[in-house]
Formats: structure tokens, sequence, C-alpha cells
């Protein structure tokens, strides 16, 4: 069997007829075995431990309470031993003598709640919400600057220019990649993530209106790399952040935020483009400047929001992080539970990353097996943002519009409809991904997505008949592949990314794999004026329509489901080896899909999850199906 963390703690049972791994990988204790077998984790292959039930009650308690006294939080001490054991035993909180009436009936409503939270919550998601829509606002700005920027500077024709053009709008997301992406770990020890999130939007303030005065394409190829740098380390940030705010019953929902106001920045910028198109040769100063306005509202916004209550913790700032929980959560006990639980998986992260620094760190997210394995995930869907094809669409729409007939207007307003069906069909999935889950959502769409991407592409070679018989039948694959990501690969790649590397890792791991996808992005936006000229619009669509199958198989080899798990239990789900995850997926949890679902046999029993939690309210019986 494959290498495991030695913190990995694994329960292995059989059942239903399924094969149980190799019998010598059964090396928990006898009474975490015991533990799992009375809940949800009878039906799993793999069971995820809380920590804090290693130790009798009395001992978790007078932990808990020794941690708040030694840490200038012992006016507490006694709400974070009843804190410590709703933490033991999430479930069965009811049963704790200890906790008081109000206690438990805050407990309650936040179990039957989920969308119960306090405004500071509210307000920090949303902010984290408004410096998503940067990102699309300058990616849109471009696509409507594209009309007439290289007419302004005589780029225009095939051949050189054609690259020029492709780096002028590139540059963005490969100094993103590059460049950004890796300063975030000094910049976040330094200033702190919200101290980050400041300077970033400071100069994605300034870039765009800076970009509105350039007067030859070396200037505005200049501004952009800096814009570059800061979208980068805004792109690493705010998603880690967003997560580290959120409660894990509706984590996947709130840093979903990001995604839906990346499409909404989009449709903004799309707006922005239509409005300004009649100001004649100053349109695209304007469709570029205007992309500053997020930036600004997020950069004035952030002094008002709490610090990352991990990133606190992390610098041992304990009292501190305790303190910004309390801003985030309903009601102290539930602040103290999730505080406490989050120390004490850090703790243990702490016990194998001693010593380390940034390099080591780096380092880890590829010789780590369970960081590895987060990192396979997250580099997966990150990569098939950009392999699905959807950033040919959000960079150059306009530019494809205006190639099947349109005239600049019609394909800004062509435009600005895919925009609108980008905002409308992600909100659904806010619903979705913490319930149909992120793994599950991106194998039901891919597919889907190389079916309507290649239709699009062949409905490019129609060249008979009336315009709208040309125009009509592109369009509608377009929205409709556009439909499809909006409801998988979207909101799932940031929100997936942000969420399953350990909180050592943390920075590290999602530098990495904002640098895999904005470089892409790079290397897409450079090429697709080429590629136009030389494959033909039919011929990239055919390309990127296959690339959608590659990805959707690396989807279901390495990305993990990880729906309503907090971030210290997503740490025990990359314990269980690749190979063993991905021969369960084929040869286990495949062949019931195809015999439950193609043949309708629906009287066979569901097979085990290979991972589940110990807890039954926490159950994943569903999480690791193969459209799970």
């Amino acid at each position: 069997m494959a290498e495991k963390d030695p913190k990995a703690q694994d329960v292995f049972i059989e059942g239903n007829g399924y094969p149980a791994p190799n019998k010598g990988s059964q090396t928990v204790a006898s009474h975490h075995n015991k533990e799992a077998k009375h809940d949800a984790a009878s039906s799993a292959i793999h069971v995820i431990h809380n920590p804090l039930k290693r130790e009798p009650k009395e001992k978790v308690v007078q932990d808990a309470q020794e941690f708040a006294k030694n840490h200038n939080l012992g006016e507490y001490a006694d709400l974070f031993g009843r804190a410590a054991l709703v933490a033991r035993d999430k479930g069965n909180f009811r049963s704790i003598p200890e906790l008081s009436t109000e206690e438990i009936a805050a407990l309650d409503y936040e179990r039957d709640h989920k969308w119960h939270g306090p405004k500071m919550l509210w307000y920090s998601i949303a902010l984290c919400a408004i410096g998503a829509a940067t990102q699309g606002w300058d990616q849109t700005g471009s696509n409507g600057a594209n009309l007439s920027f290289p007419a302004e500077f005589g780029i225009t024709g095939e051949g050189r220019n054609e690259w020029i053009v492709g780096a002028v709008n590139a540059i963005i997301f490969l100094t993103a990649g590059c460049i950004g992406a890796f300063i975030t770990d000094p910049l976040n020890h330094y200033l702190g993530r919200r101290g980050e999130i400041f300077l970033t939007a400071a100069c994605l303030t300034a870039t765009p209106i800076a970009s509105g005065f350039t007067h030859s394409w070396q200037a505005l190829f200049a501004v952009r790399f800096v814009m570059g740098i800061g979208i980068g380390a805004k792109n690493a940030t705010v998603p880690i952040f967003s997560a580290e705010l959120a409660p894990a019953r509706i984590r996947g929902a709130l840093v979903m935020f990001w995604q839906l106001w990346v499409v909404a920045g989009i449709f903004l910028g799309f707006c922005a483009n239509v409005i300004v198109k009649d100001t004649g040769r100053i349109a695209w100063r304007l469709q570029l400047g205007s992309a500053f306005i997020p930036a600004f509202i997020l950069m004035l916004g952030i002094w008002f929001t709490p610090e990352s209550p991990r990133w606190l913790m992390k610098h041992g700032k304990y009292d501190k992080a305790f303190h910004s929980f309390l801003k985030l959560r309903a009601h102290p006990i539930i602040s103290a539970r999730d505080y406490y639980y989050s120390y004490v998986i850090y703790q243990e992260e702490l016990s194998v990353a001693a010593g380390s620094n940034y390099w080591t760190r780096m380092a880890d997210c590829f010789r780590i097996p369970r960081i590895r394995r987060a990192n396979y995930a997250a580099s997966t869907v990150m990569i098939a943002q950009q392999m699905c094809g959807i950033n040919i669409i959000s960079f150059y729409s306009s530019t494809i519009f205006t190639d099947v007939g349109y005239t600049d207007v019609q394909a800004l307003y062509a435009s600005l409809g895919y925009g609108a069906i980008q905002v409308v069909f992600t909100i659904p999935t806010l619903f979705m991904i913490d319930t149909v889950g992120r793994r599950r959502l991106c194998l039901i769409t891919f597919p889907l997505m190389c079916i309507f991407l290649l239709a699009g592409g062949l409905s490019l070679l129609k060249t008979t008949g009336s315009q709208a018989s040309k125009i009509g039948p592109v369009v509608l694959f377009v929205y409709l592949f556009t439909i499809c990501y909006s409801l998988g690969e979207g909101p799932v790649a940031f929100q997936y990314s942000a969420e399953v590397f350990p909180t050592i890792q943390r920075e590290q791991g999602m530098s990495w794999v904002v640098f895999i996808n904005n470089f892409f992005a790079g290397v897409l936006s450079i090429t697709f004026p080429r590629m136009r000229s030389v494959m033909t619009s039919p011929g990239a669509f055919g390309f990127y329509a296959g690339l959608n199958l590659i990805a959707w198989f690396m989807i279901f080899a390495f990305v993990r489901e990880t729906k309503q798990l907090t971030l210290e239990e997503i740490d025990q789900v990359f314990s269980v080896s690749t190979s063993e995850f991905f021969w369960h997926e084929l040869k286990v949890s495949t062949p019931w899909f195809l015999k439950r679902y193609l043949l309708f046999q629906k009287h066979l029993p569901k097979p085990p999850s290979i991972i589940a939690t110990a807890d039954q309210n926490y159950s994943r019986r569903d999480s690791d199906s193969v459209v799970a």
C-alpha cells in the first residue's frame, strides 16, 4: 500500500460485500474502531477522527482550561472547557451536562439555521467578494478594448502584431502567476491578511487608471505588468481569508462568493464597455480604467474587518485570535468551539513542521504525501479552469462575435449577455456546492462543456443562410457552455484550492496553484489571437473541447470531496494515497454508478465511501462516489 502520513488515523471497515484494504493497515487503537463503528463511519473505508477523542473528557476539559489561562484568556477558561467538549463530540452536544440552556439553544439554532451568522461575518465575506470583482472587471475591460486599442497603437493585422495584442492581454496573468502569487507569503507574514489585501487593492486602484492614460502599447504593457502583480497577490490571499473566516457548514458557499463576484465583475465590466461605447477614441481608455471601482471599495472597506483568527494564531497572538472569532460567530460557545478545535489541529501541524521556513514549506507541497495530494487536487481544478476554454470567451468574446458577423456594438451586447448568464447561473451553485459537492459538480458539467464547445465551434463553419441562422447557433452554444461552467468548474476552482492546504502551508500552496491558474491564463490569452489565424476559430474551439475531456479525467483521478468538512478535517482527507483513492473510484464507485443510473438497477446497495467522518452529523456517505 502507498505511503501514509504519520499523522493519518485511518480506520478500515469491511462491509456490503466490498473488499477492505490490506489488514496490515489496521494500526489504530481499538477504542477508535469502536467509536467509528457506531456512526456513519460504518459505511466508510477511511474514517476521519477527531483528535480530541484520543483523551478522556476530564483531560480534554483540563487542557482547554489551561490553554485559556496560559494565553491571556483566563476569564474564558470555563467556556473553553465546555467548548472543548462540544468540539470533541459535535453531534451530541445536547448530552453534555456542563452546557447551559442558553449555550445548547445557540448550538441548536446554528445546527438548524445553516445561514445564521453575525453581521461582521457577512460584511467580511461580502468585502472579499467585492475584491474578486476586480479580476473579472480587468478581464472584460480588455475584452472591449481589444476592439479599438490595437488600431490606436498601430498593431492591427496578422503575424507579429497578433502576438503583441496577445502579450498586452496576457501580461497581467503571467506576472500574477510568476511574481504576484509568490510574494503572497512574505506580504502575509509581515502585513497580515488585511494589510496584504489593502496593499494589493491600492495597486489595483492605481493601475487601471494609469492604463487609461497610456500612449503606446509598450506603456500599456508596463502598467498591466504591475497590475498583474497586484492581481496575483490578491488572488492568493482573498480566498484564504474568506476560507479562514467562514464556518465549515457553509464555507463552500461563502468562499464561493469569490467566483460569484468574479463573474459579477465580468458582467459589470461588460456593462461599462457598453456604457462608454459611444465616447469615440477614448472608449478603450474608459473601458480599461473603470476597473478601479471595486478595488477602491475593497481598499477602504478592509480596514473594518477583523484579522483572520488562524493567521493570528499562526503568529502567536492567541488572545487576539479568539477575540476575532467572537466577532465572526453568533455565540461565545460557538467561537470557543471553532477556535479551540483549530488550535488543537494547528499544534499537530506544528509538531510536523517545526523549524520550517518559506522554502521548506514550499518544498513540503511536493514532498510530504498528504500535502502533495492536496496540491495535485488544487492544481488540477486550477489548470482545468484554463483547459476548459472559458477564458477564450472572457478575453475575446467580442472578437469572436465580430468574426461571425456582428458589428462592434452588437458584439458588446452579446458579450454583456454572456456576462449576465455567468452571474445568474453561478447563484444556484451557492446552494449546491455544500450539498451536491465540489467534485460531483465538476464531473457532471465537464462532459457537457465539451459537447457545447464543440458544437459552438462546428456552428462557426456555417457560411450560408441568413445572418441570424449563422450567428444564432454560435451564441446559443457559447451561452450553454457558459451555463455549465457557472454550475461547476467556475465556482469550484478557487474555493476548493483555498481550503485543501493545512494552515502551515496554506500561503505556499495557494501561491503555487494561483501561479498555475494565472500562468496558463496568460498562455491562453497570448496564443489565442494567433491560434485564430492558424487553426481558425472552429479549430480553436475543437481544441479546447478536447481539453475538457482530459480535465474531466484529471478531476476523477485527483480531486477528493471536501464538502462540509472543517479545514482541520480536510487535513485527514488527503491521508489516503492517490493510488488507493483512484482504484476505489474506478473499481468500486464507477461500476455501481453505471449499474445504478444507466442500467437502472435501483435495488443495488451503495458501496462504502472511501472517506467519512466518525461524527454522524458530519458523515460524508456520498462524498466520494463516481459523481461525488
